[in-house]
Order: C-alpha cells, then structure tokens, then sequence
C-alpha cells in the first residue's frame, strides 16, 4: 500500500462508539495514514502492514489525535457589538426585556444590514480563526441577522466565502424565521409567508444552504409558524434543525422530531416527550453551556433522562454577539461538563462524532478507515485534558483533508 503521509509515535482517539464500554475508543504507541485526502489504515505501530510505505513520515511526538473538532452551532458571522446588553442583564434585565425594547436579535440585525459583504467577512473572520486555532476543523454558521432577502444572502455567501478562503469546512444554515424584523412588526404570519415563498426557495437555488433553521419561542415563533417553514423546506428537499425550549416548553423538540430533524439546540425546558421524539426520530441534542452561562440560567438541560433515552449529545459554542460570545470550543466543552454534568468522554465526543450528526455529515468526526484526514495532534497526557484545562490550548497541529495547515492560516 502507497500513502500520502504516515503519522507515527502517536495515540489515538478514534471516538468510534464512545461510551462507558469504549472510552473514547482509544489505541495506544499507534500510527495512522493517510492516501488520497482519506484515512487509509490506523492502528498499532507494531501491526502497521509490512509493505505500507509512505512519501511522507512524520513523527507525533507521543501526541494524541483526535478528529478534527466540530463546532455544530454557531451565528459567528455578524456584524455589531452587544456588550451593553451584557452590562443590562447583570443590572437584572431579562433577554426577553431586552429583545421587547427593541434590543436582542433585532440590534445586530441593524448593525448586519449595514455592512457590506467584505466588511462582514472582515468582522467574522477573526472568530472563526480564533475556533480554527482550537482544532476545529468544520463549522456551521447561521443566517438570521439580515431578515430579509438580500441581507441572508449576504451572510450564506460570507460563509461560503470563509469556507473557501480558510482551511475548514462549512456548513450552512438558513435561519429566515429568527426574529420579526421591524417591517413586518404585527404581521408574524405574513413575514413567514416571505420567508418560505421568497427567501428560502431563491436561496435554495443559489446553493447557499444546507439546512433550514428557526426560533420556536414566546420572543420567536409559534409552533405552528415554524412548521410551515419546516414544510417548505421539506418541499425543496433541505433539512431541518430547531432552537428548542431553550426559555419555554413550546414543543419545538417534537415537532423539529416529526419532520426528522438533524438537531433540537438548547433544551433547558426540554420534555419527557420531546426526548422521547427525539430518540425516535434520531435527532441530536446539541447543548449550548456558553448561551446558559452567558445568561446565567439556572434550569439545567435534562441530561440524565437524554443519557437514558439514548439520545446524543453534541456540544457547541452558539457564538453569537448577545448570548454566547465564545469564540472557544474547548472551553464550551469544559462548561458541558462543569455547569450540565457531562463526562470529559461526552464532551469530546459531543464536539466530534455526535457534533458530525448534527450537521448530517458521516465522513467526519470519527478517526476511521475512509474517513476525511480531518484530525488534529494535541500535547496532552490523556484525552480528558481537553475539557479539564481552562485556557490551555494544547494543540499542535491541525489536519484537513490530509494536509498539514500552517499556523498563519489558523491565526493572524
């Protein structure tokens, strides 16, 4: 067998099965190859074939691979600060008093609209360095602060850009049905109708998306209008996502469950039968710490009845400018694991394997023969250390696509 690359002196984390059983599915004093921008053979070192070679051999160093980390939920691309909103809410305004004064969603939806797209991709790039310098090696990035036609393509094609210009993967979501713009103040209904017979069709058709998204709340909207964006994106055949009960129970899990929904995000009034849905359907909870610090909730997520249920768990940063300005997946792993009780083993394998489903993609988040080289070497002792230190960075260095990314291409 001819490689491309062999990495050796290594020990992996394959995250294939993680569990109590499995661990992170880990293979100590290991070697892995790489050959046509997939993983071609892992293992022991000492059960490397006899006639693999290889045109590039590259020693780990004692290093640990994981899979490239997969941050499932974001909004990085944005224009506009909020940090007055942070200074409100600590003299005890509410998120929801402050998006019915006019502030929240509909501020960066302002600060959005006015700038370009360069301006915009300026803005959002340092944000997704900050993830890329972390390990990260795909990311979804959501619509939702232009609400309205122009203003959405604007953002999709931003992101498409940041994929192309940068060394990750991204995945895009249209998320239309965020808030009410000031246009269409009173008239939710007719703005849903915009958003499903002219906003989602026309972007569709530009290939800018790749899932449809929407705010089922008491400050977004019902449960009966997010249906009908859900059936429209059903028609033009997108898949769909939800932020769920994150501040009530709207029933949003099984309803995003009944349309066979890749994710329901947040969950903090998540109940016994959306969970139940949701394990039907085999939909991800993606949990979001950084949004439930950053606002200082104190109704956790039902983490013990989702690990019973069977349902997985992606962790991700939500970073946003108003909720969760974390530019950090590790850090959000650490806070899945001190603030919603999940195991470092959870944790790594929310923000890989499960982080994948979410998103809908099967070639990434596992360390596995014919998986996208997608990994990253980490100078750690054991995979725990990623979600235990708070501010380390321990990575060394990052694989996409079997190809090593210098450090200027993650960091300015």
């Amino acid at each position: 067998m001819r490689c491309d690359s062999l990495w050796t002196g290594v020990h992996l984390a394959t995250l294939v099965d993680p569990g109590v059983t499995n661990g992170v599915g880990e293979i100590r004093d290991a070697a892995l190859a790489v050959r046509d921008r997939r993983i071609a053979w892992l293992g022991r070192r000492a059960d490397l074939p006899a006639g693999l070679q290889a045109d590039r051999i590259l020693d780990g160093a004692g290093a640990w691979i994981t899979p490239g980390l997969i941050d499932c939920h974001t909004h990085i691309v944005h224009a506009g600060n909020r940090s007055d909103e942070f200074e409100a809410r600590l003299n005890g305004a509410s998120y929801a008093e402050i998006a019915q004064r006019g502030g929240g969603i509909l501020s960066t939806v302002r600060a959005t609209r006015a700038a370009s797209e360069d301006e915009l991709l300026a803005a959002s790039v340092p944000r997704v360095r900050a993830l890329l310098a972390e390990g990260v090696t795909t990311i979804e990035i959501k619509s939702g602060y232009g609400l309205d036609l122009d203003t959405e393509r604007k953002m999709l094609s931003v992101a498409r850009r940041i994929g192309s210009e940068l060394p990750v993967t991204v995945r895009t979501t249209f998320l239309g049905a965020h808030a009410l713009p000031p246009e269409f103040a009173g008239q939710a209904d007719d703005y849903i109708d915009e958003v499903c017979g002219l906003m989602l069709p026309a972007l569709v058709s530009e290939g800018l998306v790749d899932a449809v998204d929407a705010f089922c709340e008491t400050i977004g909207f019902s449960a009966g209008q997010t249906e009908r964006v859900f059936r429209a994106a059903q028609s033009l055949g997108v898949p769909v996502k939800l932020h769920a009960e994150q501040l009530s129970d709207q029933g949003g899990a099984t309803l995003v469950a009944r349309y066979g929904g890749l994710s329901a995000d947040h969950l903090e009034w998540l109940s016994a039968e959306g969970i139940a849905a949701m394990q039907r359907a085999g939909s991800v909870a993606v949990l979001l710490p950084g949004a439930f610090y950053c606002l200082r909730e104190t109704r956790l997520p039902p983490i013990d009845a989702l690990r019973v249920a069977g349902v997985p768990m992606a962790v991700a940063t939500d970073c946003n400018p108003g909720t969760s300005p974390l530019t950090s997946l590790l850090l959000a792993m650490n806070m899945a694991c001190t603030l919603f009780r999940l195991t470092p083993v959870e944790a790594l394998a929310g923000a890989t394997v499960y982080a994948a489903r979410a998103l809908g993609l099967r070639d990434v988040g596992t360390l596995e023969v014919g998986q996208r080289a997608d990994f990253v070497l980490w100078g750690i002792e054991r995979p725990a250390d990623l979600a235990y230190a708070i501010g380390l960075n321990p990575c060394r260095e990052v694989v996409v696509a079997g190809e090593l990314t210098p450090p200027s291409a993650r960091v300015e």
